[in-house]
């Protein structure tokens, strides 16, 4: 009995170390929305955002280069470093990666439509996106996930050799969990289930598409197909944490 919790310690103490790759990249989190698809309060974004800034900690990354950034800064007070509108966030991922010498990991989870990314009362269209990312991150390996219906529209402006986006649903498509009683979006806890599972973000995101689609399928709802583009630089630059 001893030796099998001895053995348990060392897991849990060692696999940071093996995540070190990403002590020098920067992080943004951003929860774009408070609202559920029927216009009620809800926490699952913001729930999203916190859980997942934790996980990347857990990855490797420095916890003052994650940054957080909520549509309810009344409430979470702490995780908004500056207003969260476009320019204010723009201006965060800037500044961090002028004090960071690895890459960047961009994730946004909220509503989406055919034009963007919700961001309160504010729309983040796939080319300020992109936009945003060319000034901060320049040619360095960069992660991007979006978590949104019809995420899919973002994949043409921001594939780039140097990029690795991963996206909720097809241009066409919605996803799915974004009631007032969910804890996570579908995307959202497949991510949260998967990431400390999988071995790197190619494996991450086969891992999420294959729980995304057994979670809609057992729900009986049209598949949001998740979209998935890997540049040919990033592909040999990305760290593996397992």
């Amino acid at each position: 009995m001893a030796l099998v919790a001895w053995a348990w310690v060392l897991f849990f103490v060692s696999t940071p170390v093996s995540a070190s790759g990403f002590s020098d990249w920067g992080a943004i989190v951003v929860a774009g929305d408070w609202h559920a698809h029927s216009g009620a309060p809800s926490e699952v974004f913001d729930n999203a955002r916190r859980d997942l800034a934790a996980n990347l900690v857990q990855l490797g990354f420095k916890p003052e280069n994650v940054l957080q950034f909520s549509m309810r800064p009344e409430r979470y007070p702490k995780a908004n470093p500056a207003h969260s509108d476009p320019a204010a966030i723009a201006n965060a991922l800037w500044d961090l990666s002028n004090r960071t010498s690895g890459g960047c990991l961009a994730y946004f989870t909220s509503h989406g439509s055919p034009d963007g990314l919700a961001l309160n009362d504010d729309v983040l269209p796939p080319h300020k996106l992109a936009r945003m990312l060319d000034n901060a991150c320049g040619d360095r390996p960069t992660v991007v996930i979006v978590s949104a219906c019809f995420s899919g529209v973002f994949i043409p402006a921001l594939a780039t050799p140097e990029r690795f986006v991963f996206t909720a649903a097809r241009p066409d498509r919605t996803s799915f969990g974004c009631g007032e009683s969910d804890k996570y979006t579908f995307f959202d806890t497949c991510m949260m289930q998967d990431l400390r599972a999988s071995g790197d973000f190619p494996d991450l995101a086969h891992n999420v598409e294959a729980c995304v689609a057994t979670r809609e399928k057992k729900e009986g709802v049209y598949p949001s197909e998740p979209q998935l583009s890997i540049g040919s630089a990033v592909a040999k630059q990305l760290p593996v944490w397992k």
